[in-house]
């Protein structure tokens, strides 16, 4: 099943790369026949979103004074999650699929958490 997903994945990323090359035609070529050029990319884009979560933590709690999550914190570790899991995905890396997975699962129960808290007050 792990192959057959990371097919899938690598099927996607070259129609994305092609995709690419005819909006942007500058682009190498190489990236319409070779998918690790932009899962590389694509798994940068999701390390940066999850480190942004901890420079949005880091400058609320700095703007309180206290340590403070914001619910943005919430939306950029999905996002990051999320980029992340398909990046580990396509590798077939069973440690950062199990991490990513469980952490995506902790995320999305935060914010149902939260939005049911605040779906209460306002009763």
């Amino acid at each position: 099943m792990l192959d057959r997903l990371s097919s899938i994945i690598a099927t996607a990323v070259l129609a994305l790369g092609s995709g690419l090359i005819t909006i942007f035609p500058f682009l190498p070529d190489s990236i319409a026949s070779r998918p690790e050029q932009l899962m590389v990319i694509i798994g940068f884009a999701g390390q940066g979103l999850f480190a942004m979560r901890f420079i949005i933590q880091w400058l609320t709690s700095e703007k309180h004074a206290r340590s403070v999550i914001p619910l943005a914190f919430w939306y950029f570790s999905i996002g990051g999650g999320a980029v992340l899991l398909l990046y580990a995905l396509w590798r077939k890396d069973p440690v950062i699929i199990c991490g990513q997975g469980l952490g995506l699962f902790i995320y999305l129960r935060n914010l149902y958490l939260i939005k049911r808290s605040s779906a209460d007050q306002t009763e």
